[in-house]
């Protein structure tokens, strides 16, 4: 069984007292995540030039390889400890679904966006992810096909960022009514139930790898 929502409401303004600093600004990081994001990406796409029908077959390999990447980091580190990755576990697993149940998925005001935001650092991370893959790239086919792949990776994990604080909104909002986000959200908000997350819907923005590898859940219990 789920936490009881007033459970979940306690969790939640210990965590504000103890784990939100006094001056952090919810809109800040949010701000801070849009513009770093997009100036990288813009500074990747300037240095393209005339690419080729092949070198733009990056974009959707890229974009593959960055849907599960985020597969596997969901499914791994981030439900499951390992060494070295506590860190990570603790912040998703033992923070984030204690924050938010199927129950409780919205946030309250935005100082909770640190719950549901990366932290600013983690551009850097996906930076040293991305970097050496846009190195090879660069050396085996040409410098464009390796800026188009960074590009592509950070426009991924900024979309990661945009669809979990959608999810994230409360369900009445405009967002929450577009029917494409709306399905999103519930394939997210499955994931939130103590009882699958362990198991079931490990994309967070789309659910490709989840089909491909069986773990998207149906209510039934089957997997798609």
């Amino acid at each position: 069984m789920g936490e009881a929502p007033s459970t979940t409401a306690s969790y939640r303004a210990r965590y504000r007292s103890e784990k939100i600093g006094r001056w952090y600004s919810g809109w800040a990081h949010f701000a801070f995540t849009n513009i770093s994001s997009l100036a990288v990406i813009a500074f990747a796409i300037g240095h393209v030039h005339h690419p080729s029908w092949k070198e733009l077959l990056v974009v959707p390999i890229g974009f593959f390889i960055s849907n599960a990447v985020e597969y596997l980091g969901h499914r791994g580190p981030m439900h499951r400890r390992r060494r070295g990755l506590f860190i990570v576990f603790r912040r998703h697993t033992l923070e984030h679904h204690h924050f938010f149940t199927h129950e409780l998925m919205s946030y309250e005001g935005s100082r909770d966006f640190k719950v549901v935001l990366f932290p600013p650092v983690m551009l850097l991370f996906f930076l040293s992810l991305a970097t050496p893959i846009g190195l090879v790239l660069f050396a085996l086919i040409s410098a464009n096909a390796g800026w188009i792949f960074v590009a592509v990776a950070i426009g991924y994990y900024l979309s990661y960022e945009w669809l979990h604080f959608a999810y994230h909104l409360p369900e009445s909002s405009p967002l929450g009514q577009v029917g494409a986000l709306k399905a999103l959200r519930a394939h997210h908000q499955a994931h939130h139930d103590p009882e699958l997350m362990g198991r079931w819907n490990f994309n967070i923005t789309f659910p490709i790898c989840d089909r491909l590898l069986g773990t998207c859940y149906r209510k039934e219990g089957s997997a798609s």
